[in-house]
């Protein structure tokens, strides 16, 4: 097994999925040597248009008839069950020794799991009693507050590696921190005067200690930012709505409210940087739910608390990010998994109602989401189901006929392409390009992914389950992370390297309606001083069947040794010398292995890592057998049939 050798650097951008999933490591602050003024100015402005009560998402308590007919919904009809169980149970235990398991054994999930039980009290028990109205959830309600805000901090384990929080010698927000708080600020502003005041009072000094404070601070400049203020991916998004979204429903003061407000509008830019300008996530389908999805919901209680007048999602670059949902669908619902993603991920649903009805996209198939619905968040499951900017809005008067045969993400290097409608072919294709210094980052310039009908056969395996290792300087010891775990070359015996200057560059292009050519060099992915070329072809041909070619073409300035590989989690057979065939029950391709400059032979392996998916995908190695000066290695994958033993 080849292994990658050298540690590469921490990437501080990359980051987790769920809270219950877990989160990334990350440097707990930056120091910024110059600081940002406060725009007091936009803060009038801003104050002006607010109401003199803060309010969140949904309606409080005392609004019968609007809760009255939510629970007269399907999908809210097993809440109150569900809490009434609740009432039953006592609350999980989080003894600090729990907390501290991460920063002996690098574990996230034991933490978190009762972490997720523990917060995942709150809407259940918030959202039973809004319906109910009898009083019967508050006492166990206000019994959850109590234990959370007696926490040393709400920060997550995976996020206090230096345990500063946890000794409280530094209040930082985190992913973690900051849900909590919109979801103890929605509680509080949806059960207002229903609860006794003591509760009360200790959710908004825990808010005003642990997040309002300690944020006023970095943006006044009188304490260093936290670096998702100025972070690019997902947590940006997350941490931003976390923080607006509590202090809106809370905090009484419209001024101070505006200046939530404003912070947001400014620091919000920099998420939409971590966008190519063609709306391409290279964070992953997965983080693009999550990140792009919070930042649905920071623009959503902005827009509410402004009546419209404050609308982050003018912006034209935002409705290059909302299409993406759509534009990066491979074929038959299925989607790349490219960077840490799962290979099940798909679009929110809920998010796909709202961007459709919000910008007009005509997806019609999205737009019969039922919106409505207790999942998630207390404060995601109330913006969806109450009304907001999207279901206010008119579906678009024509259906969109989707992407096409074609999605081509210029910026980033990655094509989709599909059958034509009507035609015979069921073979569907995702080509990446791209570079390793990517959110979420794996080393997989190159990579490509094979789909029949609905059926992945060959593929990119995705992320692995999360520990230490994955947010440090060992990530790229993972061999699902580092280029083995993907179909691209190893070039005289080394895996690709990171950074952004390991990148695709595109040779040329033509799309047609019948095949789409690309060439990449992908050269630069590898730091091998005797590699003088090396491009990656691929020609996806709609004709017929439907097939994909790879051709690599490699010369060095001496003879070094060369190999490929396939990636897939199905059964494979050896069927001649030169032909694999990859399949299941239902499909199959057809692989057939053309090499010039030396013989070559198949190494199959299992990858053993901890992924994400069901079970291990395997890797075969299409080896040369001896060290060249120049090859080509060509895959030419077409549709066939499993065989009738199998």
């Amino acid at each position: 097994m080849i292994r990658q050798k050298k540690k590469w650097p921490f990437l501080p951008t990359m980051t987790n999925l769920l809270f219950i999933f877990g989160f990334a490591i990350l440097p707990h602050s930056i120091a910024f040597a110059a600081v940002g003024e406060v725009d007091h100015t936009r803060v009038k402005e801003i104050a002006s248009l607010l109401s003199k009560k803060p309010a969140g998402f949904g309606t409080p308590i005392t609004e019968r008839t609007t809760w009255k007919k939510l629970a007269q919904n399907d999908s809210f009809k097993s809440v109150i069950s569900e809490a009434e169980s609740l009432l039953k149970e006592a609350i999980p235990e989080q003894p600090d020794d729990l907390y501290l398991d991460f920063s002996r054994t690098g574990n996230r999930t034991r933490w978190q799991r009762v972490a997720g039980r523990r917060r995942g009290r709150i809407s259940t028990l918030v959202l039973a009693e809004c319906m109910e109205n009898k009083g019967r959830f508050l006492p166990a309600f206000e019994e959850i507050v109590r234990a959370i805000c007696s926490e040393k901090t709400w920060v997550m384990p995976a996020h206090d590696r230096s345990l500063t929080n946890f000794k409280e010698t530094s209040i930082d927000i985190d992913l973690g921190s900051s849900m909590l708080a919109w979801s103890l600020a929605t509680a509080d502003y949806l059960l207002a005067d229903k609860l006794n005041h003591e509760t009360r009072r200790l959710i908004r000094d825990n808010l005003e200690k642990r997040i309002f404070k300690p944020y006023t601070d970095m943006v006044e400049g009188k304490r260093s930012k936290n670096w998702w203020m100025t972070g690019t991916n997902n947590w940006n998004a997350v941490c931003l709505g976390s923080v607006t979204g509590p202090a809106l429903a809370v905090i009484e003061s419209p001024q101070r409210r505006a200046f939530f407000i404003m912070a947001a509008e400014k620091y919000s830019k920099y998420f939409l940087k971590g966008f190519t300008d063609d709306g391409y996530c290279s964070e992953g389908l997965g983080y693009w739910n999550y990140g792009f999805g919070y930042y649905i919901m920071l623009s959503e209680t902005i827009y509410q608390a402004t009546k419209g007048k404050v609308d982050l999602l003018r912006d034209p670059k935002v409705k290059q990010i909302a299409m993406f949902g759509s534009n990066i669908e491979i074929s038959n619902g299925v989607y790349p998994a490219f960077a840490d993603c799962s290979v099940r991920a798909q679009p929110g649903s809920r998010l796909m109602y709202f961007l459709s009805r919000r910008f007009g996209l005509g997806l019609r198939s999205w737009e019969q989401t039922e919106a409505v619905s207790p999942a998630g968040s207390l404060y995601e499951s109330t913006m969806y189901s109450f009304p907001n900017s999207a279901s206010r809005t008119a579906p678009a008067q024509t259906a969109s006929q989707g992407p096409g045969i074609r999605s081509w993400f210029e910026n980033a290097g990655v094509l989709i392409c599909r059958p034509s409608p009507g035609s015979s072919s069921r073979l569907a294709v995702a080509l990446k390009g791209g570079h390793n210094s990517e959110h979420h980052n794996h080393n997989d310039v190159g990579s490509f992914i094979v789909v029949l009908g609905d059926k992945p056969l060959l593929l990119d395996p995705g992320g692995e389950v999360y520990t230490a290792r994955t947010f440090s300087g060992q990530r790229y010891e993972s061999n699902v992370l580092n280029s083995y775990g993907h179909p691209v070359p190893i070039v005289a015996g080394k895996l690709q390297r990171t950074g952004s200057q390991a990148r695709g560059r595109v040779v040329s292009k033509t799309f047609t309606d019948s095949t789409n050519t690309l060439v990449f060099d992908i050269s630069s992915a590898y730091d091998v001083p005797e590699l003088k070329k090396l491009e990656r072809k691929f020609i996806y041909s709609r004709l017929g069947a439907g097939s994909l070619q790879v051709t690599d073409e490699v010369a060095f300035s001496q003879p070094c040794d060369f190999g490929t590989a396939l990636i897939t989690f199905s059964r494979w057979k050896q069927t001649s010398p030169t032909t694999l065939m990859v399949y299941d029950s239902e499909e199959a391709l057809r692989v057939e292995i053309k090499v010039a400059g030396a013989d070559f032979e198949i190494r199959p392996e299992t990858i053993e890592e901890d992924v994400s998916a069901r079970k291990q995908p395997t890797r075969l190695g299409i080896n040369l057998k001896k060290a060249v000066s120049n090859a080509v290695v060509s895959l030419t994958i077409t549709p066939t049939k499993p065989t009738s033993q199998e």
